[in-house]
């Protein structure tokens, strides 16, 4: 493929790329899609433990994060999850909701891996993959690209190279290199939706309840969400503490209500007043799974951890009580881009229009997808972005 030309360059085969390229194409317009990646839709392939949790039915433009939060409101109401929803159902791929609008497929999520091809090839979309991208250049017709497969002359480029999380799938920066070759800002990236990690201290406390799940309201500032946190041998993971990673800052305090329903303190002390005789951890385990109800006992009562409530000061019970429903902790730090579902961050919102994802300083530069300073929340709401920012910018390049 040695000095080929096209209409549209779009650099990347995930789900906004793709989306891009399928809806350029009805346009008839000639496009090619590169990607380093041997397949395509890789992070398709592994989302939602392998069914793919291809979008959100509650999705709106709180479910996002930017430095512009109105920035996405355009492209999220010109496709939504009915519009994504319908072409599921056009090739019959069966599906279900989880919880809480999360649309999971039946099957497998290469069933959208395959309906994407199968849309990419009725629009006559070209794909390269195992491509490298080496060199980005503008001429006086657009731009080139100089890949390890030759040069590629294109009108217009897209880059849906997506963002740093999960680096063993190739993840790289070669995005925000692009940016900042044309001028674009980057908003500082870091990694979201990710576990966190323990100092050693709080391991010693916590690593022997790894596994150990219970729902929980999560609050960092003024952010809090309420979903299942899990106990891990590295931190904390779980829905709950995923979502509440987008907004925690290394050295930032979580204030995690461990027994949301409950007000611990008054049940530990109704239950003095009719079973003074109860084991305090037996109390306990009545609102908290049975092993982080030991632990905190034993982390609140001299000895053994054992005692009565009768035993008690009200006062002791009291401290307990704020153990559970207001337990402050500073993590560490997280498990970095390794494990992060995305990247918060990128390419600046303030040089791009929210109609077309075209670069206001570079006419015919567009950049789409987890690339740009838009991050969802855990659920759905990401593939929703990119589906919804490749759609529209599929309708301009």
């Amino acid at each position: 493929m040695t000095g080929s030309r096209t209409d549209v360059l779009i650099i990347g085969a995930g789900a906004a790329g793709l989306m891009c390229a399928i809806e350029a194409g009805k346009r008839g317009r000639q496009v090619l899609v590169v990607d380093h990646a041997r397949r395509p839709g890789e992070k398709i392939r592994i989302s939602g433990g392998g069914r793919c949790n291809f979008t959100n039915l509650h999705t709106t433009p709180g479910n996002f994060l930017s430095q512009n939060p109105r920035f996405c409101i355009s492209a999220l109401a010109r496709y939504t999850p009915d519009d994504f929803v319908a072409l599921v159902k056009k090739h019959k791929i069966a599906f279900h909701e989880k919880t809480l609008g999360q649309l999971f497929c039946d099957g497998l999520s290469q069933q959208i891996i395959a309906m994407l091809m199968e849309e990419c090839r009725v629009a006559n979309v070209d794909i390269r993959l195992g491509t490298d991208i080496e060199l980005i250049a503008q001429n006086g017709t657009g731009f080139v690209a100089r890949t390890s497969m030759g040069e590629i002359a294109a009108e217009s480029l897209v880059v849906a190279s997506g963002g740093l999380s999960v680096p063993k799938m190739g993840a790289s920066g070669l995005g925000y290199q692009i940016a900042r070759q044309f001028g674009i800002s980057i908003v500082p990236t870091q990694p979201a939706l990710v576990p966190f990690t323990f100092t050693e201290p709080q391991m010693k406390a916590w690593r022997e309840l790894a596994g150990v799940s219970v729902n929980v309201r999560a609050q960092c500032g003024k952010q809090e969400f309420r979903e299942a946190m899990l106990f891990t041998h590295r931190g904390l993971s779980g829905p709950a503490m995923l979502q509440i990673s987008s907004y925690w800052r290394p050295g930032g305090t979580l204030r995690i209500d461990l027994a949301p329903d409950a007000r611990v303190a008054d049940a530990l002390l109704e239950a003095k007043a009719v079973r003074p005789g109860q084991e305090i951890a037996t109390a306990l385990s009545l609102l908290l799974p049975k092993r982080l109800a030991q632990r905190i006992v034993e982390q609140h009562v001299s000895g053994s951890g054992e005692g009565r409530l009768g035993e008690m000061s009200d006062r002791q019970l009291g401290s307990i009580g704020c153990a559970v429903n207001d337990w402050r902790i500073v993590p560490n730090g997280t498990e970095g881009y390794r494990t992060a579902e995305v990247t918060l961050g990128g390419v600046d919102t303030a040089d791009l229009s929210s109609k077309t994802m075209e670069c206001r300083k570079v006419p015919n530069l567009y950049f789409i997808g987890e690339v740009v300073d838009v991050t969802g929340h855990l659920g759905g709401f990401n593939f929703q972005w990119a589906w919804a920012s490749g759609f529209v910018s599929g309708q301009y390049v």
